[in-house]
């Protein structure tokens, strides 16, 4: 029994490949022919070949199973049935995203010099002052081009009405685009076929576009780079190696580096100290220097901040940037386009509540039933309530810590979430053995001496029926991402 398109059930939600009448969206068509000539055999076969070339580039991510309890390595979930976008609607995504990051990069930069924002009245000093990512150490300091937010990945999400949102941003270590990357390679081995149907947009040029963003931030013209890790425990220390190594840059540990007393930073091998001129960091702020910010960190460099200061060395991300990724600042980020660019928003914000005023916080308080709400510094999906799903005694809970720090939360409606055809292990469903699951997408953005947006990005996908958490570590998955110039 192969998929049968006219029995898949949309259930009302906006299908990424599948229109509500059944018929296959444009540009969709010779995908789902595709896929309707396999048999169940076929399809098992192909997502058992998608399985063995995972394991074979050995694609892991870890998952921490609790305090105490250590974390274990997981072979990276993936779906077989790729994502389609047209090149047409992207190319209007990805001009939103370079205007969100270059308006996002300016209100970092004004926050630690002249603060206009706060004097003009279009955001309260008050919700940077208590933001726990602002970083007073960082005040006065220009990094290279005024950018502090060199890789950024912004969450997408499409509503019922067909509509890209941004749900949030990530400027602080954004991850993921190691996945994006395998995610294309694995699908050439599995439908190499589709690959000459289609003109797919490609994403293998990002270690490239990083490269080059990168050296963009040293005045030398064949800089030192190095990718600096927490080490192999760390949930995303495949993707800290598989950039490293795509990049051809030094992976290292904050161990390998040594900051000297003309604040230059060195990395240690064994031919002796070699000048590092950028590091693409993925410590968060607190772990970087023990001189600055926690004394205790074994993960970070010793006077690591100084040779910033200095000039001396370029770190992406910049620390401090993650001020912008605040979830109450998220709220703002349209005035904050139109502030600093004189420009409306081309994409949107998902309507929001800040639990921080009274009016807003009241509504929220009222209507937590029909609410998510989310803690302003929290990611992966933890620590937020689902409201429509939740228990009385969960929302109670919730009620209370609202009260308690309203500054730390805000509420957002439960968006109906687009979903795409996902295979599912029983084969006797109505659809044959394809259901629609929720989704995401995470683009990548570098912002250096150019600007660059991903064609695509990771396309994360809840694998559990009707969940709309599509977070690895809580049983989400992924699917490769196309961005098609096809039109049917």
């Amino acid at each position: 029994m192969s998929i049968d398109w006219h029995s898949y059930r949309t259930d009302g939600f906006w299908d990424e490949l599948i229109t509500g009448s059944g018929r296959a969206r444009k540009g969709a068509g010779n995908l789902c022919r595709v896929l309707a000539g396999l048999s169940d055999e076929e399809l098992a076969g192909r997502r058992t070949a998608a399985e063995l070339a995972i394991r074979s580039m050995g694609i892991t991510f870890t998952v921490y199973t609790g305090e105490g309890s250590g974390s274990i390595d997981r072979v990276w979930p993936f779906d077989i049935i790729p994502r389609l976008i047209m090149k047409k609607e992207w190319d209007t995504v990805s001009a939103g995203l370079a205007q969100r990051v270059r308006a996002l990069n300016k209100f970092i930069d004004d926050i630690y010099h002249d603060q206009h924002i706060f004097g003009d009245d279009v955001l309260p000093r008050e919700y940077i002052e208590k933001s726990k990512e602002f970083r007073e150490e960082c005040r006065g300091i220009s990094p290279p081009e005024r950018v502090w937010a060199h890789v950024c990945g912004s969450d997408l999400v499409r509503d019922a009405d067909g509509q890209m949102y941004v749900l949030e941003d990530n400027l602080r270590v954004p991850s993921g685009v190691s996945y994006m990357l395998e995610n294309r390679e694995v699908m050439k081995r599995v439908f190499p076929e589709l690959f000459e149907d289609y003109v797919i947009h490609p994403v293998d040029d990002y270690p490239n576009q990083l490269a080059a963003c990168l050296r963009s931030l040293s005045p030398r013209r064949s800089p030192q780079i190095v990718v600096l890790t927490p080490g192999i425990y760390n949930s995303a220390y495949f993707e800290h190696a598989y950039l490293a190594n795509a990049m051809a840059a030094q992976l290292v540990e904050g161990s390998d580096l040594v900051v000297d007393k003309a604040d230059k930073v060195y990395m240690r091998t064994i031919e002796g100290l070699v000048p590092v001129d950028v590091i693409y960091r993925r410590i968060d702020d607190l772990y970087l220097d023990p001189e600055v910010f926690r004394d205790d960190s074994i993960l970070g460099v010793p006077g690591l901040m100084r040779a910033w200061r200095a000039g001396n060395v370029a770190l992406a991300n910049a620390p401090g940037c993650g001020v912008a990724d605040d979830k109450v600042i998220y709220t703002y980020v349209p005035e904050i386009i139109r502030y600093y660019l004189s420009e409306d928003p081309i994409l949107p914000n998902v309507p929001s509540y800040r639990c921080v005023e009274k009016d807003q916080r009241d509504y929220v308080l009222a209507n937590l039933d029909k609410l998510v709400v989310k803690p302003a510094n929290e990611s992966g999906g933890y620590g937020m309530l689902i409201g429509p799903k939740a228990t009385k005694t969960e929302r109670d809970r919730f009620a209370r810590q609202i009260l308690a720090n309203p500054r730390n939360y805000m509420a957002q409606p439960m968006l109906k979430l687009s979903t795409a055809p996902t295979l599912v292990d029983a084969s006797n469903q109505a659809g044959g053995n394809a259901e629609a699951r929720h989704l995401d997408l995470r683009p990548f953005i570098l912002s250096g001496a150019k600007t660059y947006v991903t064609t695509g990005g990771l396309t994360r996908v809840a694998l559990k029926k009707g969940s709309i958490v599509v977070n690895s570590s809580q049983g989400g998955g992924s699917k490769d991402t196309w961005v098609v110039d096809l039109d049917e």
